[in-house]
Protein backbone atom coordinates (compact mmCIF):
# COMPACT_ATOMS: atom_id res chain seq x y z
CA UNK A 1 0.00 0.00 0.00
CA UNK A 2 1.22 3.70 -0.79
CA UNK A 3 1.53 6.28 1.04
CA UNK A 4 -2.17 7.53 1.78
CA UNK A 5 -4.55 8.35 5.02
CA UNK A 6 -5.14 5.21 6.78
CA UNK A 7 -1.29 3.93 6.19
CA UNK A 8 0.00 2.98 9.70
CA UNK A 9 1.58 0.29 11.95
CA UNK A 10 -0.28 -2.45 12.54
CA UNK A 11 -1.60 -3.02 15.89
CA UNK A 12 -0.16 -5.81 18.30
CA UNK A 13 -3.77 -7.82 18.82
CA UNK A 14 -2.58 -9.46 22.29
CA UNK A 15 -5.30 -12.15 22.65
CA UNK A 16 -4.23 -13.49 25.95
CA UNK A 17 -4.79 -10.44 27.32
CA UNK A 18 -8.38 -9.52 25.49
CA UNK A 19 -10.02 -12.59 24.55
CA UNK A 20 -10.21 -14.27 27.61
CA UNK A 21 -14.03 -12.73 28.24
CA UNK A 22 -16.40 -11.24 26.31
CA UNK A 23 -15.27 -7.65 26.88
CA UNK A 24 -18.33 -6.07 25.81
CA UNK A 25 -20.29 -7.45 28.90
CA UNK A 26 -18.45 -5.54 30.78
CA UNK A 27 -18.82 -2.05 29.31
CA UNK A 28 -19.49 0.96 31.03
CA UNK A 29 -22.05 3.57 29.96
CA UNK A 30 -19.34 5.64 32.18
CA UNK A 31 -17.01 7.29 30.42
CA UNK A 32 -12.78 5.96 31.64
CA UNK A 33 -11.54 8.45 34.23
CA UNK A 34 -8.96 9.59 31.97
CA UNK A 35 -7.72 8.92 28.31
CA UNK A 36 -5.02 9.86 26.16
CA UNK A 37 -4.01 9.60 22.65
CA UNK A 38 -0.95 9.19 20.94
CA UNK A 39 -1.17 11.17 17.34
CA UNK A 40 1.43 10.71 14.74
CA UNK A 41 2.07 9.28 11.93
CA UNK A 42 3.95 5.69 10.97
CA UNK A 43 7.77 5.15 11.68
CA UNK A 44 7.97 7.59 14.45
CA UNK A 45 8.61 4.92 17.23
CA UNK A 46 4.71 4.65 18.29
CA UNK A 47 5.48 0.90 18.93
CA UNK A 48 7.85 1.65 20.94
CA UNK A 49 6.30 4.59 23.12
CA UNK A 50 2.97 2.67 23.52
CA UNK A 51 5.13 -0.69 25.00
CA UNK A 52 6.59 1.78 27.38
CA UNK A 53 3.61 3.41 28.65
CA UNK A 54 1.83 0.19 28.87
CA UNK A 55 4.50 -1.32 31.08
CA UNK A 56 4.06 1.64 33.63
CA UNK A 57 0.77 -0.04 34.57
CA UNK A 58 -0.81 3.55 34.87
CA UNK A 59 -0.56 4.86 31.59
CA UNK A 60 -3.16 2.61 29.98
CA UNK A 61 -2.44 0.09 27.24
CA UNK A 62 -2.25 2.26 24.09
CA UNK A 63 -2.40 0.11 20.86
CA UNK A 64 -4.22 1.26 17.03
CA UNK A 65 -7.94 0.36 18.24
CA UNK A 66 -9.40 2.15 16.27
CA UNK A 67 -7.17 1.28 12.64
CA UNK A 68 -9.84 -0.31 10.80
CA UNK A 69 -8.22 -2.97 9.09
CA UNK A 70 -7.85 -4.32 12.57
CA UNK A 71 -11.54 -3.75 13.67
CA UNK A 72 -13.03 -6.60 12.88
CA UNK A 73 -10.09 -8.96 14.84
CA UNK A 74 -10.77 -6.92 17.64
CA UNK A 75 -14.80 -6.81 17.89
CA UNK A 76 -14.31 -10.35 17.39
CA UNK A 77 -12.57 -11.17 20.07
CA UNK A 78 -13.96 -8.82 22.23
CA UNK A 79 -17.28 -10.14 21.37
CA UNK A 80 -18.97 -6.98 19.84
CA UNK A 81 -22.40 -7.35 18.24
CA UNK A 82 -23.20 -6.61 15.00
CA UNK A 83 -26.50 -5.08 13.76
CA UNK A 84 -28.85 -6.69 11.77
CA UNK A 85 -27.41 -5.30 8.34
CA UNK A 86 -23.69 -6.47 9.36
CA UNK A 87 -22.20 -2.92 11.06
CA UNK A 88 -20.68 -2.80 14.42
CA UNK A 89 -22.04 -1.02 17.03
CA UNK A 90 -19.60 0.97 17.10
CA UNK A 91 -20.35 3.10 20.97
CA UNK A 92 -20.38 -1.16 22.21
CA UNK A 93 -17.03 -1.41 19.96
CA UNK A 94 -15.40 1.33 21.57
CA UNK A 95 -16.62 0.71 24.99
CA UNK A 96 -14.93 -2.70 24.97
CA UNK A 97 -11.72 -1.08 23.50
CA UNK A 98 -12.03 1.39 26.33
CA UNK A 99 -12.00 -1.78 28.44
CA UNK A 100 -9.20 -3.71 27.19
CA UNK A 101 -6.61 -0.49 26.92
CA UNK A 102 -7.13 0.91 30.30
CA UNK A 103 -5.03 0.04 33.56
CA UNK A 104 -6.58 -0.62 36.92
CA UNK A 105 -6.58 3.05 37.61
CA UNK A 106 -9.09 3.87 34.96
CA UNK A 107 -6.88 5.52 32.45
CA UNK A 108 -7.21 4.44 28.56
CA UNK A 109 -4.65 4.56 26.15
CA UNK A 110 -4.80 4.38 21.98
CA UNK A 111 -2.71 5.18 18.87
CA UNK A 112 -4.14 7.23 16.48
CA UNK A 113 -2.91 8.12 12.83
CA UNK A 114 -3.58 10.85 11.11
CA UNK A 115 -6.67 9.63 8.62
CA UNK A 116 -8.17 7.72 12.10
CA UNK A 117 -8.85 9.97 13.82
CA UNK A 118 -12.03 11.25 11.35
CA UNK A 119 -12.91 7.76 11.04
CA UNK A 120 -13.61 7.50 14.79
CA UNK A 121 -15.32 11.24 15.00
CA UNK A 122 -17.68 10.03 11.83
CA UNK A 123 -18.55 6.97 13.49
CA UNK A 124 -19.27 8.48 16.81
CA UNK A 125 -21.36 11.03 15.05
CA UNK A 126 -23.24 8.58 13.39
CA UNK A 127 -24.05 6.47 16.46
CA UNK A 128 -24.95 9.46 18.55
CA UNK A 129 -27.03 11.78 15.99
CA UNK A 130 -25.02 14.31 16.32
CA UNK A 131 -24.26 16.69 13.39
CA UNK A 132 -23.10 19.41 15.18
CA UNK A 133 -20.30 20.28 17.62
CA UNK A 134 -16.86 19.84 17.85
CA UNK A 135 -14.75 16.75 17.48
CA UNK A 136 -13.30 17.04 20.67
CA UNK A 137 -17.16 17.50 22.04
CA UNK A 138 -18.02 14.15 20.27
CA UNK A 139 -15.01 12.02 21.32
CA UNK A 140 -15.22 13.08 25.05
CA UNK A 141 -18.49 11.83 25.89
CA UNK A 142 -17.17 8.46 25.18
CA UNK A 143 -13.29 9.05 26.35
CA UNK A 144 -13.73 11.42 29.13
CA UNK A 145 -11.12 13.88 29.48
CA UNK A 146 -9.12 13.20 26.96
CA UNK A 147 -4.96 14.36 26.87
CA UNK A 148 -2.91 13.95 23.34
CA UNK A 149 0.51 13.38 22.55
CA UNK A 150 1.58 14.29 19.60
CA UNK A 151 4.59 12.09 18.14
CA UNK A 152 6.46 12.84 14.93
CA UNK A 153 10.53 12.36 13.94
CA UNK A 154 12.51 15.71 12.64
CA UNK A 155 14.21 13.81 10.48
CA UNK A 156 11.71 13.43 7.67
CA UNK A 157 13.60 11.54 4.89
CA UNK A 158 14.98 8.80 7.57
CA UNK A 159 11.14 8.13 8.82
CA UNK A 160 10.49 8.01 4.81
CA UNK A 161 12.69 5.33 4.19
CA UNK A 162 12.08 3.70 6.91
CA UNK A 163 8.33 3.62 5.66
CA UNK A 164 9.15 2.64 2.46
CA UNK A 165 10.99 -0.21 3.76
CA UNK A 166 8.47 -1.01 5.86
CA UNK A 167 6.04 -1.28 3.19
CA UNK A 168 8.26 -3.79 0.53
CA UNK A 169 9.25 -5.92 3.09
CA UNK A 170 6.20 -5.88 4.91
CA UNK A 171 7.80 -6.19 8.18
CA UNK A 172 7.22 -2.91 10.44
CA UNK A 173 7.81 -4.04 14.17
CA UNK A 174 9.20 -7.24 16.06
CA UNK A 175 7.53 -10.30 15.41
CA UNK A 176 6.89 -9.61 11.62
CA UNK A 177 8.57 -11.78 8.70
CA UNK A 178 9.72 -10.54 5.98
CA UNK A 179 7.76 -11.51 2.92
CA UNK A 180 9.39 -14.06 0.78
CA UNK A 181 10.62 -12.72 -2.17
CA UNK A 182 10.77 -8.99 -0.94
CA UNK A 183 14.29 -7.54 -0.91
CA UNK A 184 13.81 -3.57 -0.23
CA UNK A 185 14.99 -1.87 -3.30
CA UNK A 186 15.92 2.19 -3.08
CA UNK A 187 13.05 4.32 -5.24
CA UNK A 188 14.02 7.83 -4.59
CA UNK A 189 10.16 8.79 -6.29
CA UNK A 190 9.07 6.33 -3.84
CA UNK A 191 10.63 8.09 -0.85
CA UNK A 192 9.41 11.09 -2.61
CA UNK A 193 5.76 9.94 -2.15
CA UNK A 194 6.27 9.04 1.62
CA UNK A 195 8.00 12.41 2.36
CA UNK A 196 5.48 14.30 0.76
CA UNK A 197 2.66 12.67 2.93
CA UNK A 198 4.52 12.58 6.31
CA UNK A 199 4.42 16.97 5.82
CA UNK A 200 0.92 16.07 4.83
CA UNK A 201 -0.04 14.46 7.53
CA UNK A 202 1.84 16.50 9.95
CA UNK A 203 0.25 19.56 8.72
CA UNK A 204 -3.36 18.06 9.16
CA UNK A 205 -2.42 16.80 13.02
CA UNK A 206 -1.41 20.82 13.87
CA UNK A 207 -4.10 22.03 12.03
CA UNK A 208 -6.45 19.61 13.71
CA UNK A 209 -4.90 21.32 17.18
CA UNK A 210 -5.41 24.49 16.28
CA UNK A 211 -9.09 23.81 15.20
CA UNK A 212 -10.11 21.84 18.34
CA UNK A 213 -8.39 24.09 20.76
CA UNK A 214 -5.96 21.54 21.68
CA UNK A 215 -2.36 21.83 23.41
CA UNK A 216 -0.83 18.92 22.79
CA UNK A 217 2.53 17.37 24.14
CA UNK A 218 5.00 17.27 21.16
CA UNK A 219 7.17 14.41 21.67
CA UNK A 220 10.41 13.89 19.18
CA UNK A 221 11.10 10.31 18.16
CA UNK A 222 14.50 11.68 18.53
CA UNK A 223 13.84 12.87 21.84
CA UNK A 224 12.15 9.48 22.83
CA UNK A 225 14.70 7.34 21.51
CA UNK A 226 17.64 9.41 23.30
CA UNK A 227 16.02 9.16 26.27
CA UNK A 228 12.82 6.58 26.99
CA UNK A 229 12.89 7.05 30.64
CA UNK A 230 12.85 11.25 30.40
CA UNK A 231 10.43 10.75 27.90
CA UNK A 232 8.27 8.63 30.05
CA UNK A 233 8.29 10.59 33.10
CA UNK A 234 7.65 13.53 30.55
CA UNK A 235 4.31 12.15 29.60
CA UNK A 236 3.21 10.78 32.56
CA UNK A 237 3.58 14.18 34.50
CA UNK A 238 1.47 15.84 32.00
CA UNK A 239 -1.05 13.12 32.41
CA UNK A 240 -0.89 13.82 35.26
CA UNK A 241 0.36 10.34 36.70
CA UNK A 242 2.63 8.87 39.06
CA UNK A 243 5.08 6.71 38.10
CA UNK A 244 5.51 3.49 40.53
CA UNK A 245 8.18 3.61 42.93
CA UNK A 246 11.59 2.27 41.32
CA UNK A 247 9.93 1.78 37.92
CA UNK A 248 12.77 1.43 35.05
CA UNK A 249 11.38 2.32 31.57
CA UNK A 250 12.88 -0.57 29.02
CA UNK A 251 12.07 -1.06 25.70
CA UNK A 252 9.87 -4.01 24.33
CA UNK A 253 11.15 -3.46 21.01
CA UNK A 254 14.30 -2.88 18.84
CA UNK A 255 15.45 -0.81 16.54
CA UNK A 256 14.92 -2.05 12.93
CA UNK A 257 17.10 0.42 10.88
CA UNK A 258 20.52 -0.68 9.64
CA UNK A 259 23.15 0.60 6.75
CA UNK A 260 20.56 0.17 4.47
CA UNK A 261 18.33 2.97 6.14
CA UNK A 262 21.49 5.17 5.98
CA UNK A 263 22.76 4.16 2.72
CA UNK A 264 18.68 5.27 1.21
CA UNK A 265 18.61 8.56 3.20
CA UNK A 266 22.46 9.60 1.54
CA UNK A 267 21.22 8.85 -2.08
CA UNK A 268 17.76 10.64 -1.09
CA UNK A 269 19.69 13.57 0.03
CA UNK A 270 22.56 13.71 -2.54
CA UNK A 271 19.35 13.40 -5.47
CA UNK A 272 17.81 16.60 -3.55
CA UNK A 273 20.55 18.75 -1.72
CA UNK A 274 18.34 22.07 -1.96
CA UNK A 275 15.69 20.58 0.03
CA UNK A 276 17.51 18.69 2.55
Amino acid sequence: MGPGREAQPKAIIRWQDIAVVRLADQVSAVAPAQSHLICGTPRTGSTLLCGLLAATGVAGKPESYFRLPDEPSYAEAWGVRRGPDGPLDYREYVGAAIVAGSTSNGVFGARVMWGTMDEVVAKLRAAHGHQVGTDLEVIQPELGETRFVHLYRRDVVAQAVSWAKAEQTGCWQDGDSVVPGRRPMIDIDDIDRYVGTIREHNLAWREWFDTTAVVPLVVSYEDLVADMAGTVGRITHFLGLELPAGHVAEPLTHRQADGANRYWAERYRAQRPLEF
